[in-house]
């Protein structure tokens, strides 16, 4: 067994009782390897149910080479695909279906997009979201495929709204509710910026800055029992620039305001400590007058292990 596919069997072995305890809830996803903290940054190993998905983010590997390395160190039978990102790579014919909570989700290795259909380090989210929804209302906002918007509406949410501008994104959600019977009038899809969306649903102006002809979808104001607000770590549109580390508030108070008893938000920087973020948050809360009760964080599971104990992807569970 070579170097790489002995990395690749420590890996696998560490999440022996992750795996198991997966299982259980009726998940068949995880990351299998987590190259930056596990001895060669720039590798990822994901596995999707059928379907094994490596990446690189820095020099592409031998392909060949990988998947020998892969099929020495996981057990089983599996489908394998490899995207070098920042790669040219034809997209994948091929869609398959993975298991979160025993809910079904399509992945599609390679699309028109760089990123995969269900971001597995969310998963600590989207558990905390599904013990929270039953009979409530969600607004999951930056819904990508609706990935948390399906486990909501499974879990026995009275409705979700899913906002996301990507047309592309959000059918794969549609389809992802489909695929588990969950109703069209339980399950409601807005393509649209967030940012006008989330702000006029907290009753505050739209916030149009670089077009005033910019044409979008008007609401009124009404609140939501949960807000799921997951943002990518930055973007710029008409409505302004999405900075979770420059201006996470602007985004944050208008959640907050469109809440009526909990947001789960999310900070994906890696330059932004857990500490001074929650810190943000408490503030913003307190100005906008609606202060939180109480925050629970959430880290990744352990298949998103972390060098230095702070992982990118933060999570905060707050009450208010």
């Amino acid at each position: 067994m070579g170097p790489l596919a002995l990395l690749l069997e420590r890996a696998v072995r560490r999440r022996e009782g992750l795996l198991d305890r997966l299982r259980a809830e009726g998940t068949d996803c995880c990351r299998l390897f987590h190259g930056v903290a596990e001895g060669l940054p720039g590798l990822t190993v994901d596995r999707y149910g059928p379907l094994v998905l490596a990446q690189t983010f820095r020099e592409p590997l031998d392909a060949a080479g990988l998947e020998e390395a892969l099929r020495e160190s996981i057990p089983g039978p599996f489908a394998f695909s490899y995207n070098p990102r920042g790669a040219s790579s034809p997209p994948a014919a091929d869609e398959f279906h993975c298991s979160e909570f025993g809910l079904k989700h399509l992945i599609r290795p390679r699309h028109r997009g760089v990123d995969p259909w269900l971001f597995l380090d969310l998963r600590a989210g989207r558990r905390a979201l599904r013990e929270a929804a039953k009979g409530r209302s969600v607004l999951n906002l930056f819904a990508y495929t609706c990935g948390a918007g399906v486990c909501a509406a499974a879990a026995g949410a009275s409705e979700v709204w899913n906002v996301d501008f990507a047309s592309s994104s959000l059918e794969v959600g549609r389809r992802n509710a489909e695929l588990n019977g969950i109703p069209p009038e339980r399950f409601r899809i807005i393509r649209e910026d967030c940012l006008p969306v989330m702000r006029q649903l907290a009753g505050l102006p739209p916030g149009l800055r670089r077009s005033r002809r910019r044409r979008f979808l008007r609401f009124e104001p009404r609140s939501f029992d949960i807000v799921f607000l997951d943002p990518p770590a930055w973007a710029k549109g008409p409505f302004g620039a999405v900075d979770v580390e420059r201006d996470y508030p602007g985004l944050f108070k208008p959640a907050l305001l469109a809440a009526k008893e909990l947001v789960i938000a999310t900070n994906h920087s890696p330059a932004v400590a857990l500490e001074s973020w929650i810190e943000t948050l408490r503030r913003c809360a307190a100005k906008a007058g609606r202060p939180i009760r109480a925050i629970q964080t959430l880290a990744p599971d352990e298949d998103f292990p972390s060098f230095d104990d702070n992982p990118p992807l933060k999570i905060a569970a707050c009450e208010v």
